[in-house]
């Protein structure tokens, strides 16, 4: 199989460590252009209570990013089904369980509210009267609140809780956006006064720490986005060597396998997952555990699609780990998941890992049996 070399960019993000100016209605956020100064910041005593609500069709991805980012600010974030119904059937078959319904929160006091997009999840959540109650009270109250992709233009400015923002949303939506703002912005992340808007799910993980550095400040969002080894730059090109080359092939559409376990990095399982059948590839999500829901490394709950024994009966032409070290840990135990691994090496296929996972699961496994030599591009 073939290793790339994906160019390694430093935990500490190399910003500019100068006093920015606090953010106003006419400053357009952009973590990765901006300055950030690292005064100290007095946290408040108990952790900032976050909303982040979900539905039927909501897009994944930015649903799990926001969350599990957020969570690892400090925040108290609460997942919250728009439904009677705590099990989500998100974009892409992605199973989520919320941690309560919208109704039984309506009455918490939330320090900031954040939608995530996927248009029919957005329709659903416009549709909402408990969250539209809740929401438009939150904004009254001069909270801060926040939506991307499609949410600016579904869901806040149908509310009327864009009127006189500048605001950015889904590239297809932005002539829907443009009846309800002041003004559109085509920023990957927007900010004016106390509404933060964004993109699309590649903006997201900005957007969340965006957030935090809103609801928080500064330093906290530096702290955060610091292990998550953002890029520094959007503007540069994915840049990768290919080790022991080889032609991929695969059926059409290719099956791969994408376990998790409890512990399991939820963003780079969703992401992966997300992605892969975006990309039609028929994608088949197993737990590691004894049941199919799991409870990932920031506390999100997954549901996979069947059991590793029962996926065990089927073959893949790719087998992809995502990391966290919890679920790592789990995968390494795993008699039946290492032997799949090793009888797809054998079978000459193909099988990947990120972050925690390559050391943890491969290594020891002796499945990176390749020299690599790391170094500048």
């Amino acid at each position: 199989m073939a290793l790339r070399h994906l160019r390694i960019f430093p935990h500490t993000l190399p910003l500019t460590l100068t006093p920015k100016p606090k953010l106003n209605n006419s400053n357009r956020f952009s973590f990765f252009t901006s300055s950030l100064s690292l005064s100290s910041t007095t946290l408040m005593a108990t952790a900032h209570k976050v909303l982040v609500p979900i539905a039927d069709g909501t897009e994944p991805m930015e649903a799990v990013i926001i969350i599990d980012v957020l969570r690892r600010s400090g925040a108290d974030v609460t997942v919250a089904s728009s439904s009677a119904n705590l099990a989500v059937q998100a974009l892409h078959g992605v199973k989520i369980i919320a941690d309560a319904s919208v109704s039984d929160v309506a009455a918490t006091a939330f320090d900031l509210v954040a939608l995530p997009g996927g248009l029919q999840g957005d329709e659903n959540l416009r549709d909402c009267k408990v969250l539209e109650g809740l929401v438009k009270k939150h904004v009254e109250d001069g909270r801060l609140y926040a939506a991307v992709c499609a949410a600016p233009a579904v869901v806040l400015g149908p509310w009327g809780l864009l009127n006189g923002k500048k605001a950015t949303c889904y590239p297809a939506l932005m002539e829907k956006l443009a009846a309800y703002v002041a003004a559109t912005s085509e920023s990957r992340v927007q900010v004016d006064g106390t509404v933060v808007t964004s993109r699309a799910p590649g903006t997201t993980m900005e957007f969340a720490i965006a957030l935090i550095e809103q609801l928080i400040g500064k330093e906290k969002a530096y702290e955060v986005a610091g292990p998550l080894v953002m890029r520094s730059n959007h503007d540069d090109e994915h840049t990768f060597k290919e080790f022991n080359s080889v032609q991929w092939t695969s059926d059409n559409p290719p099956k791969i396998l994408v376990p998790i376990a409890n512990g399991s990095e939820e963003m780079e399982a969703v992401i992966i997952i997300d992605i892969l059948r975006r990309a039609k590839a028929k994608v088949v999500v197993a737990s590691v555990e004894d049941k199919l829901e799991i409870v990932a490394s920031r506390k999100v709950k997954l549901e996979a699609d069947m059991l590793l024994d029962e996926a065990t009966k089927l073959s893949y032409d790719l087998i992809v780990l995502p990391g966290g070290l919890g679920g790592a840990q789990t995968f390494a135990n795993s008699e039946t998941l290492v032997s799949l691994l090793k009888k797809q090496r054998e079978s000459n296929k193909y099988y990947g890992a990120i972050c925690a996972s390559p050391a943890l699961v491969l290594e020891p496994h002796g499945l990176l049996k390749v020299f690599v030599f790391w170094g500048n591009l």
